[in-house]
């Protein structure tokens, strides 16, 4: 886990027209002094912008575009997608919002600190931001993310978890508050007090609880298994939390007639435990909805084939077959989205397609 740098993000950031407004804090933090009021854009310099705020969750409205033709995309804290590449014409101003989460650790569980505060950086290929307000949001809901190295906050490039991308989806009024960590199992997340100890108090009524755990349950037989997913589900709904099951995302693993029908792409372990189906069983059995993710992955990987999906991986990079880029990432949150407007988990106006 590497520590947000902004001196190597500016130097790296091409420079953008900046021309905007301290944000308050969140309902029971301290509101610092000199952020009482909206923060603009007096926080930001060569591309970056830092906004010295408290942990909580702040509504951010952008307006992009400069004289020049631009195309502008925002990322945050540790390289998560919060806006898509948005292009602006000559000229041409373009309001944009979204709601992010600040927390501390910035990015996995137990990882370092990170930069204190709200860090933004302006990206695409040809940035221009014209105005930036960063306020407190009021009444935004909020998707908590559970979940292993594939959903994480990935600290750096090459890697990126579907659920660093899937921000860049939702319209401000939706955070997400990802607590996904690398290498941990249903096991080892309810028995560090950094994951779930920490995770399950900050539960608000109202609030979705996303959980994908099973890449690294390898050793875990199945009444644990499903012991355990009970007891997140239990855990989130004893709060008042709406919590939603997701089967893992597969693992690129083909069969010589171009399949992925094997134990190691669809997450079966060793002792025999089909991690999908357990889910699928708790999720019915529960009453919980559930997003198939491995039923779409595994389609999708299929559909593109044993090369045009290499890119989906970090294949090309590392001949890895289970983490994904940033493309893979960014396509597989583009089909969670598909999965909460199609569940009505998140309403439709809310979310980015």
């Amino acid at each position: 886990m590497r520590r947000f740098n902004l001196a190597v993000l500016a130097a790296l950031t091409l420079s953008a027209g900046l021309t905007a407004a301290p944000a308050q804090a969140q309902p029971g933090h301290h509101t610092p002094a000199g952020a009482r009021h909206a923060l603009g854009i007096d926080h930001c310099a060569a591309g970056v912008c830092h906004f010295d705020v408290p942990p909580g969750t702040y509504d951010v409205r952008v307006l992009l575009g400069g004289d020049d033709a631009s195309s502008t995309a925002v990322t945050g804290e540790t390289r998560r997608s919060l806006l898509p590449e948005t292009p602006a014409a000559p000229g041409e101003r373009i309001a944009r919002s979204f709601t992010v989460d600040v927390r501390t650790p910035e990015g996995e569980p137990t990882g370092p600190d990170g930069s204190p505060g709200l860090d933004l950086v302006l990206g695409g290929a040809a940035p221009a931001l014209a105005d930036i307000r960063v306020t407190t949001a009021r009444h935004a809901r909020q998707i908590f993310l559970v979940g292993d190295s594939t959903v994480c906050d990935q600290p750096g490039a090459p890697y990126s978890g579907w659920g660093q991308q899937l921000p860049q989806y939702l319209r401000a009024g939706v955070s997400v508050a990802n607590y996904a960590d690398s290498g941990e199992s249903t096991v080892s997340y309810l028995g560090n007090p950094q994951l779930w100890g920490t995770v399950r108090p900050l539960i608000r009524p109202g609030d979705l609880v996303l959980i994908q755990l099973a890449h690294n349950d390898k050793t875990t037989d199945e009444p644990t298994y499903r012991t355990n997913l009970e007891s997140l589900v239990d855990g989130v709904r004893a709060q008042g939390g709406r919590p939603v099951l997701v089967t893992p995302i597969v693992r690129r693993w083909f069969n010589a007639d171009g399949t992925l029908d094997n134990d190691t792409a669809l997450l079966v372990n060793g002792l025999g435990v089909n991690h999908p189906a357990v889910i699928r069983s708790v999720a019915a059995e529960r009453g919980v909805p559930l997003i198939d993710l491995t039923a779409r992955t595994k389609a999708l990987v299929e559909s593109l084939g044993v090369e045009a999906s290499k890119s989906i991986y970090l294949y090309n990079e590392n001949k890895d077959n289970t983490h994904t880029s940033v493309h893979g990432a960014t396509v597989y949150a583009g089909l969670v989205r598909d999965e909460l407007i199609a569940l009505r988990l998140v309403p439709a106006a809310l979310v980015r397609v």
